[in-house]
This record gives structure tokens, C-alpha cells and sequence, in this order.
């Protein structure tokens, strides 16, 4: 919570008799007994949960540019109008000649807020399940299904690499996004996708959502790792000019649907290829459906971008 500062800011009908059965020897069972099937279980989510839309209403705190918002945790200079004109070093292949766009999680077991039919057995954690139906590899699915629909060829690596231990995720995920990079020349692009966990000092759980064409869609936030904590990454700007070329498309398209990009001293196994970028789709309290909403949309704004790298 002490991480977003935009939280901080921000008649009856007749009943008709019933018709008469005539008696039924013992043992046989009622009339269409085999199409009778149970109702699905459903739950709905705590009522406490806040809603928030983190869209900034200050400059204060970010840096600024391009019309472009920046939370940056480093010390690192960043001239985000120089950042979105820079070029980038790496163009797509013809999606014929392999996988253009690799999606990893390295936290495949983060999940949402159950709600509705959307129930799981959680795993280590209330808001992280084993379920592929409802973690981060369901919203994997769900942008590798609009990628391609928009003629982008997808690897998805559906790996779990935070259980049965969380801590030292990344150190597992880093070698299998080398190997996939090996074995596929192809790949430009990298994407770890999440989400967010936003509590607040007093234990309120928030969560970032807004509306787009009448739909309740989780906000979705791209985060760029640096060099800025000790880590190797010599190439961390070019990480950040392809994120503010996806915020400017995502702004454009689905005004609210982004917040602002944040960059930070972790490397997130970034430093491994360029085109890498965390991609986190909304939060904890959100909703499975909300989070399939905003990795949707997500998509489709992301995926005209790729394709322009294809042009270039």
C-alpha cells in the first residue's frame, strides 16, 4: 500500500398445479432422473474490498513526459520524452518462423479474490492456487488467445516456479526464459506476468479497477527492472521504451485502463533479453472475470504494437 501513492491520493406469476404422477414401483427411480444436475457452487466476494482507479491527479511524485507517468523507485535520470522516441535495438520475425512473444510466470500460482462460480482450493495462500483455471496461467491464456487472434505466434510456459516455495522464484524462472531463448531464436519479447497485492496499514484490502465499455476491468501496470540495485542489467532503458511505447498505445485506446509504469532496482530476470517486461493485471482483491477483462484489453493494445515491430 505504501508503494502506490495513487492510493494515498486517490407481481407474481400463478403457480400451476402440479401435474399427477401415477405410482411408481418400488426401487424405480423418478421420471428423467438422469438429466437432473446440480447447481453450480458460488461464493461472492467480501464486501470490504475498496475499489480504487490509480489514475495520477498530481504530477507530484512521478516523473513526466510524453503525456506519461513514472513512478520511479530508483535513482536512475529517466527524460521520458527521450525514452519513448528512442529506437529499439530488435524488430519481430514473421510469425511463421517461430514464437514471437514468450509469456512466463514466474508467480503462476497468484490468484484473485474468488467470486461467483469462480471458486479454487488455494494452495500456500488465500489469494495464490495450484487451479490453472483460476491463477496468472488462465490470464496467460487469456492474452495468448488475443495475440493470436491478432496473428502473433505465442509461447506460453505454463511452469510453476513459486511452489512449493515462493521466495526464490525468479532464481527458477531465469533459466527456463534462457532456455526458451535458446531454443527459440524467434522470441523477442518477454512477458512475466502477475498481479498486484495492495493492502492498506490498517489491513483494508483495495483493489484497482475501472470500467471500460460498461465491463469491470482490472487496471493492468507494467513494471521495468534496473540496474539501479546492484544488479547486471546494461540494457534496462531499452525495457523501459518499449513499456512507454505499450503505455502511450494502452492511454490512447483505453484511457484508465493502465496505471502509471513503475520502474524499480530489481532486474526480474529483465537483463536477459530486451523486450522483457513484468506485466501485473490488477491486484488480489480484484476478480478472475475483472482480471480476464483487463488482460484482454491489455492484449489488443500491446498486440498493435508488436505488430508495428514486425513492420519496422
Amino acid at each position: 500500500m505504501d508503494q502506490s501513492p495513487l492510493l494515498v491520493a486517490n407481481p407474481g406469476r400463478e403457480t400451476e398445479p402440479a401435474p399427477s404422477v401415477e405410482p411408481l414401483p418400488n426401487a424405480q427411480p423418478a421420471p428423467d432422473h438422469d438429466d437432473i444436475t446440480e447447481a453450480p457452487e458460488t461464493t461472492t466476494a467480501p464486501g470490504d474490498i475498496v475499489e480504487r482507479t490509480l489514475v495520477p491527479t498530481t504530477t507530484e511524485g512521478y516523473v513526466t513526459g510524453a503525456g506519461l507517468y513514472l513512478y520511479n523507485r530508483t535513482d536512475l535520470p529517466v527524460d521520458l520524452l527521450g525514452v519513448l522516441k528512442q529506437s529499439l535495438s530488435f524488430t519481430l520475425a514473421p510469425a511463421p518462423d517461430g514464437p514471437q512473444i514468450l509469456i512466463i510466470h514466474t508467480h503462476a500460482t497468484e490468484a484473485y479474490t474468488q467470486d461467483g462460480t469462480d471458486i479454487y482450493t488455494p494452495s500456500d495462500n488465500n489469494t495464490r492456487t495450484l487451479d490453472e483455471a483460476h491463477n496468472m496461467i488462465r490470464v496467460g491464456d487469456e492474452m495468448e488467445r488475443v495475440f493470436t487472434e491478432m496473428g502473433l505466434s505465442v509461447l506460453h510456459d505454463r511452469s510453476v516456479y513459486d511452489y512449493p516455495q515462493y521466495n526464490g522464484s525468479y532464481g527458477r524462472s531465469g533459466p527456463a526464459v534462457q532456455n526458451y531463448l535458446a531454443q527459440y531464436p524467434t522470441i523477442r519479447l518477454v512477458l512475466d506476468v502477475h498481479r498486484d497485492a495492495l493492502v492498506g496499514s490498517d489491513g483494508t484490502v483495495y483493489k484497482a479497477v475501472t470500467t471500460v465499455d460498461g465491463v469491470k476491468t482490472a487496471q493492468v501496470m507494467l513494471v521495468v527492472g534496473s540496474s539501479a540495485g546492484g544488479g547486471e542489467h546494461p540494457n534496462w532503458m531499452q525495457n523501459l521504451a518499449l513499456a512507454a511505447r505499450l503505455q502511450k498505445s494502452l492511454d490512447t485506446l483505453y484511457p484508465t485502463l493502465a496505471r502509471p509504469m513503475t520502474l524499480r532496482q530489481s532486474v526480474y530476470n529483465q537483463n536477459l533479453s530486451p523486450g522483457s517486461l513484468l506485466v501485473e493485471v490488477g491486484s488480489h482483491g480484484n476478480t478472475l472475470q475483472e482480471a480476464l477483462a483487463g488482460a484482454r484489453l491489455f492484449a489488443r493494445a500491446a498486440g498493435s504494437v508488436f505488430l508495428s515491430l514486425a513492420a519496422e
